[in-house]
């Protein structure tokens, strides 16, 4: 059974009179942050709605990075990653996640992917506060808030170029951002797919791949494709930076 608190955050939400849902939603889990993310291009790429406080954003940033974390894994699977404690999760798991997650301050993730069946519509990621520990509250009342976000968007929340505000019942429930935060990432990957004649999951891997060894964010990295002062080249040095910075 969830709380009388998410009880009353759903209800919130549906009438769209919470100002910083993110916040609210970390509040009522009793969670160090929480982030949701839409899947954007097949599930190659996630968006986010919402994010509190900047340490969950710089989270889901290293996730999409990367390529791998509880996020990606519960994308994958259609179920929950529940590791409350990631000094306890084996290295193999997530090698390059894990230590960066630690330099973070990042303690424990909790992800809860939105779909039914074989489709994926977004994920909820909770950051585990210090005690490491998520309680059967907790879990009960981040699936309900899973759920009823799953019903939105599958039951007509898409974008339509503005507010979801039009579809009876849900009113800004989920609120659709004005235009996308990682338009950057999405834009660079079509440049490099063009550059290489590859696939744009081969060009996405190619862009995570320098984003990885050269320590940098993805979306710096995609920034630097999309201004020409990067581009990638189908030889052995990979990218390079044009003369100039023309592409």
């Amino acid at each position: 059974m969830i709380s009388d608190g998410m009880a009353d955050l759903l209800r919130t939400l549906r009438r769209g009179e919470t100002g910083d849902p993110g916040r609210a939603c970390a509040r009522v889990l009793g969670a160090h942050g929480v982030a949701l993310s839409l899947l954007l291009d097949g599930g190659r790429m996630t968006e986010p709605l919402w994010c509190h406080p900047e340490l969950s954003a710089r989270f889901e940033e290293l996730q999409l990075t990367l390529g791998e974390g509880p996020g990606p894994d519960a994308v994958r699977t259609g179920t929950p990653v529940v590791e409350p404690d990631l000094d306890r999760v084996r290295s193999e798991r997530w090698p390059a996640l894990l230590p960066a997650a630690r330099e973070l301050g990042v303690h424990g993730v909790c992800c809860f992917p939105l779909g039914i069946g074989a489709i994926r519509v977004g994920v909820l990621t909770v950051l585990c506060d210090g005690d490491r520990r998520l309680s059967d509250q907790q879990y009960a009342d981040a699936t309900a808030l899973t759920a009823a976000l799953t019903g939105a968007f599958l039951n007509g929340a898409a974008p339509r170029g503005g507010r979801n505000g039009d579809m009876p019942g849900f009113g800004v429930f989920p609120e659709w951002p004005s235009g996308l935060h990682r338009a950057a990432v999405h834009q660079a990957t079509g440049m490099v797919s063009v550059q290489l004649g590859v696939s744009m999951e081969v060009a996405l891997l190619r862009l995570r791949a320098h984003a990885y060894a050269s320590g940098r964010p993805l979306g710096e990295v995609a920034q630097d494709v999309v201004a020409r002062r990067l581009r990638f080249d189908d030889d052995v040095s990979g990218p390079y930076s044009p003369d100039g910075g023309k592409g």
